[in-house]
């Protein structure tokens, strides 16, 4: 697999896992898992970005 297609494939699994334990920190009213899922999330979008420059530069 390619580099760009894992850090999209990586960046997306860690934007869905961000968002549930944002919805589960919300639920349980805690709100630190609720920033951890939110960290996460954005953690996932900007691998996911790196991948698509990955992927247009050709690396």
């Amino acid at each position: 697999m390619k580099y760009s297609t894992n850090d999209q494939a990586q960046g997306k699994y860690h934007k869905v896992k961000g968002r549930v334990k944002e919805i589960a920190g919300i639920v349980s009213l805690n709100p630190v898992l609720e920033g951890e899922g939110k960290d996460e999330k954005r953690a996932g979008k900007i691998q996911e970005k790196i991948g698509e420059i990955e992927k247009v530069v050709g690396k």
